[in-house]
């Protein structure tokens, strides 16, 4: 039976690896990259440096896989993912049965962690409940940009017998936010910060653990525009954006 492993890989600082991490890519034999096009040559390159730099004997394979386009503004969100996750799961498959011999061990480099707010898991488990693909699958924990962000402001991420909820823009923008604890925002392409009105903190930062690293925090109110500018400005310049945030809601 082929091994899979799927390691995480932190969000950006290749130095982010952890012992067992480094100890899972000398087992590879083929490493599955998936191509996101031009504008985020950057995590291509990061996967690169890695290996580069922890299997000097280049005694792999690489296998670049086309990402499947997908509707960002669809009508109905959910379907729109679970169409793209099937065109994955189907490229994914095909790679592995043609690239992965029996007695072969594969892996993806997943940014931060595999089990958080990241599809490869969910794809590959998709697969193997066809039945078609046997894999001996094994998830390597990653350094998540959650804890990347509370470490850059040197910050505990929840407050004493209090919850911290993690959400998406999408949510946020929605008005999914909790009354009680403090909130974690992935995945906003909207700036949904600006639909709170609540009196909060916002711990703001983008390309974490990279030499482009964005740092903001402050009252929400007071450095809202400051940060949608810095938003812009790093996605004219890089192309691409990846950001996230804390909100903690202040004393009255």
């Amino acid at each position: 039976m082929s091994k899979l492993l799927l390691i995480g890989i932190g969000v950006g600082d290749p130095d982010h690896l952890t012992v067992q991490a480094i100890n899972a890519l000398q087992q590879v034999d083929v490493f599955f990259v998936i191509e996101k096009g031009p504008d985020k040559a950057d995590l291509a390159a990061l996967r690169t440096e890695i290996c580069r730099r922890h299997r000097p004997d280049a005694g792999y394979r690489t296998v670049e896989l086309h990402d499947p386009e997908r509707d960002r503004s669809p009508d109905d969100y959910r379907a729109a993912v679970r169409d793209w996750h099937e065109q994955r799961a189907a490229v994914y498959e095909q790679a592995i049965t043609d690239a992965l011999a029996a007695d072969e061990c594969g892996a993806f480099l997943v940014w931060g962690d595999p089990a958080l707010y990241d599809s490869t898991l969910r794809i590959i488990d998709q697969i193997t409940a066809t039945g078609r693909l046997a894999l001996d699958l094994e998830v390597i924990p990653g350094i998540s940009s959650i804890q990347v962000l509370a470490a850059r402001h040197r910050i505990a991420l929840n407050r004493v017998g209090e919850a911290v909820h993690i959400t998406t823009g999408r949510q946020l923008a929605a008005g999914l936010i909790p009354e009680h604890g403090d909130v974690v925002v992935m995945l906003d392409g909207t700036c949904a910060f600006t639909t709170v009105t609540e009196p909060v903190d916002i711990y703001w930062g983008a390309y974490l653990g990279t030499p482009h690293e964005l740092l903001i925090s402050g009252p929400l109110h007071e450095v809202s525009d400051e940060i949608q500018r810095t938003r812009a400005e790093g996605r004219a310049t890089h192309g691409w954006i990846m950001d996230i945030y804390l909100l903690r809601r202040r004393s009255t």
